[in-house]
């Protein structure tokens, strides 16, 4: 028995075995066979032929040639970046001391004329009113406060209609224009008409400039309509504006207290959470806040921040706002609870060092208060009385008016009642003007600079202009009004950033180089990375594009070194690794950047530069005579970068229509002796126009040889100079052009600007010497349609790694001329009786071609073209990253915009708009007016329409955090063969570098389908918190570095001045408003 199951078991695995391998066999049978030695005979074929093109209409070794032949006559430097980031923070410290200076001036006249002024209640002055100039009736005459105003284009203000003579005045919709208060601010203020001029003519870089009163109307320099929107308002209020507010205040910390009793149900609750997001207007940057809701419980409206404060940036401010809506009123109120909470916090908070270390407040919004609450302000708050209490009653009761009126008096604050949403904004205004009594009396003219705003007046041909604005205080300096410390409000003007890039010599910086700048606070003013708008049908502003930090731009610095350092204003160098995004954030390159920065005296801006190290460290200087220079300048297909300052045609009015290459010619010729400009990158300019001059003879010869390009495959040549300087040639008309946009002010990405220079450019620069990289340009839209591919490659003064990068050239062709190239070499073979075993155009396999990025330009099936490839072979993508052929890198976007659906109401944000608010009150009123019932009756069942609408999903665009992927082929991996074991199958494929370019050719079995394996994209995924990780970021403070002057209090403070109880008494222009628009909802 023994030998018999030995026998059995021996049978037992021979079947098993025989089995096995026959399975084994049909699966190594069905994969297919793909010879490298084939693909690496396709790939070669193609390479060389388009190698050759590429070469030969670029002409890059012609050029190549004539940068060596001018070797011994140049002078390499290594950029000292300490030394040019001190001197660009120089230039910078200048062209802002200008700008305040201006401002100074204006301060002084301001105050002189308003010392001179007798107020005059009676006083008829006929102004320039901004929105009624140049009205007339129906019978053709002038309205009143609009008289003939004459506007004219000027291109210094993007072609506005403007009056550089005169300034007109703005008044908000909802005051009267006639009120005597603004009719003797008008008057007094119209003496600065003279010094915006002189101003003007001593600095034509000046552009807006301005004066807010603390009465609420608004002159402005130049002259220039206003329009309303279609609801017939201007919004606008120069009191609300961030210049205003951090001119005329010191930094502080607020604590809101906000009574939800139940005796603020209705319309107060409204008005009262109106209140609250008007005071939040008012704050900014530099200020700290928190709010908290009580009746016989204190409710922190953001629980997670129980007991601290939060800085009022935008986002914090917004998150606040949505709480807003939760509150509800119910209950007792207990203000004694809610003050003792208060004034822990603030105490508790001051001694942390974080916050404003300033003023403190204390904002109370309440319809009441039975006590005044003596013994709780002994214990905290006298006799120092460090904590002002501003003090808002809600409603029109007065009963409790004098307790909430001897608190604020008592505690160095201010009272104040609102009846209506109409009443809110002004009354909230009043606090301000109590915060800037100390700095009055002090006359401490104290200058601001606000973080980077957008201007939507001046748009230029990107459809926005980012500002800063330079702004001071204006004080009343009668004896007798001394101590009440009178504001009479704040004037400035505007600086665009573009101005500061101005100053920054790009061609200094090198290829991948940059400069940027940061606020106190860590926020960025100027930076390449920053991204404010984003398109959905058109261009709109991020929500918080003035609040982006530089962390999130610079996120590879995770500890903050640099963004701490610069905060700080220290002077130094830092170093890390970079992965830059380009074209359209689909490309990545990684590099290591060196960053020297220092701070810009007399400002709170820090500068930083970024040198990337290798080609981007070194700078040459070559020499030419000028004559030799002017000549080779003069070629019509000659241009310079625009956005470049290599001469300053702004100082003059007569050179603002020069284009650069103009300026410099005239400039080199002596017929403009006051034109300011650049010796040094002149000089430069001059020697690239002589060293490139002949390609423009090159190319002609190419263009006129009939044989050459016969079937116009080829359209443009190209190449760049650091310099700035380009030449263009086209080889067909420039009718037939593929790509119309290319290399025009419309393709951004591909001309030298301000911020980079090209992209063409920059990729060039990072392939190894002597190779061309080609792509295909991506669309904006969502399918890529593009008909062209450009190729281009680097030109080094010497073969290392310190050569600096002189120019790149290239060449844009029709993308059917280059995919007609790569499926003819792909038909190619060895065998002597030509029958090839294998080709692209059998069904068995499937050939591409794809860039180093993993983008394909050649595909069987056309649509693919411009796809990622792991989109469409993700098995063999996965593969290729499995076997390190790729790498993944992953990046971030903190400034990313996702769509969300978010539960809305029309009431909720309708009643939190001071307009919308407004035309609620107005119907409220129209109630009490005409039936006289109590707020809870029939006011409540007419204003249901604005507070219990259903809610709803509503899809939005919200600012959000992204993680998304780049892929970058390695280098070092010129071939490589693999199977993926699928389902049934196994699928083999090929990749083979194309010599000297960045292209792979790629060359896959179709006969197995691996569709288990999903497909690999590029889609960014959202980064997700947590509500524990939310509530660490919202607690979380960066370093910031504080103002350098604080005016909390002064001795001789007036605190007398305290408020009072308002009425109900409308403005003139209100009743009229309000009575018509009583016909029309009656009439409905």
């Amino acid at each position: 028995m023994p030998a018999n199951a030995n026998v059995l078991r021996a049978f037992g695995v021979f079947f098993f075995w025989t089995a096995f391998n026959t399975a084994l066999v049909d699966v190594v049978g069905s994969e297919q066979q793909i010879p490298l030695s084939v693909v690496k005979l396709w790939a070669s074929a193609f390479g060389g032929e388009i190698k050759s093109i590429a070469a030969k209409y670029s002409g890059s070794q012609l050029l190549q040639k004539k940068y060596k032949e001018y070797e011994k006559d140049v002078a390499i430097e290594e950029i000292d970046g300490l030394q040019l980031v001190k001197k660009l923070a120089k230039n910078m410290e200048e062209m802002f001391h200008k700008k305040s200076e201006a401002v100074r001036r204006l301060v002084e006249a301001a105050e002189d004329a308003y010392l001179k002024h007798e107020f005059d209640a009676d006083l008829q002055y006929e102004y320039f009113n901004a929105v009624l100039i140049n009205e007339r009736d129906e019978e053709g005459n002038y309205l009143e406060l609009g008289k003939e105003f004459i506007l004219v284009p000027n291109d210094h203000f993007n072609n506005l209609p403007v009056n550089i003579s005169l300034s007109d005045v703005q008044v908000p919709t909802n005051m009267y224009n006639k009120d005597p208060a603004i009719v003797n601010g008008v008057y007094w203020s119209e003496s600065l008409n003279k010094v915006f001029v002189d101003n003007f003519d001593r600095d034509p870089s000046l552009i807006w400039q301005y004066f807010g009163s603390a009465k609420g109307f608004f002159r402005q320099y130049p002259g220039i309509k206003w329009e309303p929107d279609e609801n017939g308002v201007i919004a606008f209020d120069c009191r609300n504006r961030k210049w205003y507010i951090q001119a005329a205040t010191s930094p502080k910390d607020v604590v809101i207290l906000v009574d939800v009793s139940g005796s603020m149900k209705g319309l107060r609750l409204t008005i009262a959470k109106q209140t609250v997001s008007s005071i939040l207007d008012t704050l900014g940057d530099d200020d700290f806040f928190n709010i908290i809701a009580y009746n016989e419980e204190l409710h922190y409206v953001e629980p997670c921040l129980n007991g601290t404060l939060v800085q009022a940036d935008r986002a914090n401010k917004e998150h606040f706002r949505e709480h807003l809506d939760k509150l509800f009123a119910k209950g007792i109120g207990m203000l004694d609870i809610a003050l003792n909470e208060a004034f822990n916090m603030l105490n508790e908070f001051n001694h942390t060092g974080q916050g404003s270390i300033c003023s403190q407040a204390i904002m109370l919004i309440t319809d009441g208060a039975v006590d005044t609450y003596d013994t709780i302000f002994a214990k905290y708050n006298w006799p120092d009385r460090k904590v002002r209490i501003f003090t808002y009653l809600i409603g029109r009761e007065a009963a409790f008016a004098d307790n909430l009126k001897w608190m604020a008096c008592a505690n160095k604050g201010f009272f104040t009642q609102i009846s209506t949403l109409a009443d809110v904004q002004e009354n909230v205004m009043e606090y301000l003007h109590v915060l800037s009594r100390p700095k009055v009396i002090d006359q401490e003219h104290d200058v601001v600079w606000t973080e980077a705003y957008i201007d939507s007046t001046l748009a230029d041909d990107q459809g926005l202009v980012l500002m800063t604005t330079v702004a001071m205080p204006v004080f009343s300096k009668q004896n007798e009004t001394r101590s009440k410390g009178i504001l009479l409000g704040v004037v400035g003007t505007d600086v665009p950033v573009k101005e500061l890039l101005k100053t920054i010599p790009k061609y200094k910086l090198g290829i991948h180089g940059y400069a940027f700048a940061i606020t106190n606070n860590g926020y960025i003013l100027t930076h390449p990375e920053l991204r404010p708008l984003y398109e959905e049908g058109k261009k709109r502003r991020k929500p918080n594009y003035s609040s982006v930090d530089l962390s999130e731009v610079e996120w590879e610095d995770r500890d903050d070194v640099l963004r701490n350092a610069m905060v700080n204003r220290k002077t130094g160098k830092f170093s890390m690794e970079v992965k830059k995004t380009v074209d359209k954030g689909k490309r990545v390159l990684v590099m290591t950047n060196d960053y020297y920065y220092t701070d810009i005296k007399g400002t709170p801006f820090s500068l930083g530069v970024a040198l990337s190290r290798g080609h981007g460290k070194y700078f040459f200087r070559g020499n030419v005579t000028v004559e030799e220079g002017l000549h080779d300048l003069e070629h019509p297909d000659v241009s310079l970068a625009d956005e470049w300052s290599y001469c300053n045609t702004d100082l003059h009015p007569e050179h603002r229509q020069m284009t650069q290459l103009e300026a410099i010619k005239r400039y080199l010729t002596g017929k403009e002796p006051l034109l300011q400009c650049d010796k040094e990158l002149i000089q430069e300019v001059l020697f690239d126009a002589v060293v490139s001059a002949p390609i423009e003879a090159y190319w002609t010869s190419l263009a006129l040889n009939k044989s050459e390009n016969s079937d116009k495959g080829v359209e443009v040549a190209f190449l760049g100079t650091r310099t700035g300087l380009s030449r263009i040639n086209l080889f067909v008309g420039p009718e037939q052009l593929t790509n119309q946009d290319f290399l025009t002010a419309e393709d951004k990405e591909n001309i030298f600007n301000a911020d980079h220079f090209p992209l063409w450019y920059r990729r060039a620069a990072e392939q190894i010497p002597g190779s061309f990289v080609y792509s295909i340009p991506f669309s904006t839209e969502t399918a890529n349609k593009s008909n062209v591919v450009t190729a281009s490659t680097a030109v080094q003064l010497l073969d290392d790694r310190k050569s600096p990068v002189v120019a790149a050239v290239g060449i844009q062709m029709k993308l059917e001329f280059f995919q007609r190239k790569f499926w003819t070499a792909s038909r190619q073979c060895a065998s002597l009786d030509g029958r090839c075993a294998i080709s692209c155009d059998d069904e068995a396999i499937n050939c591409y071609l794809i860039d180093n990025n993993g983008f394909i330009l050649v595909s069987e099936d056309y649509r693919q073209t411009g796809y990622f490839f792991g989109e469409v072979e993700g098995a063999v993508m996965n593969k290729l990253l499995t076997m390190g052929s790729f790498k993944r890198i992953t990046l971030y976007d903190y400034q990313a915009m996702c769509r969300t659906n978010k539960e809305s109401s029309d009431s909720a944000h309708s009643l939190l708009d001071p307009y919308n608010a407004f035309f609620a009150a107005v119907k409220w009123i129209m109630t009490e007016l005409v039936l006289f019932l109590v707020e809870f009756n029939l006011c409540s069942w007419w204003h249901s329409d604005l507070t219990a609408k259903a809610q709803r999903l509503k899809q939005t665009l919200e600012p959000c955090d992204t993680e998304y992927p780049a892929f970058v082929s390695e280098r070092t991996i010129k071939e490589t063969t693999g199977n993926i074991a699928c389902d049934d199958c196994f699928k083999s494929f090929v990749i083979q570098q194309i010599p000297s370019s960045n292209l792979f050719m790629v060359v896959v079995d179709n006969e197995c389908f691996c569709d288990s394996v999903p497909p690999i994209t590029m889609a960014p995924i959202e980064i997700r918190y947590n509500e524990s990780l939310k509530c660490e970021r919202l607690k979380s403070q960066k370093i910031r570095r504080r103002p350098e002057s604080c005016h909390g209090f002064h001795p001789e403070e007036n605190a007398r001045e305290c408020g009072g109880v308002s009425g109900l008494t409308a403005k003139p222009p209100l009743v009229a408003f309000v009575v018509l628009l009583l016909l029309t909802i009656f009439s409905r």
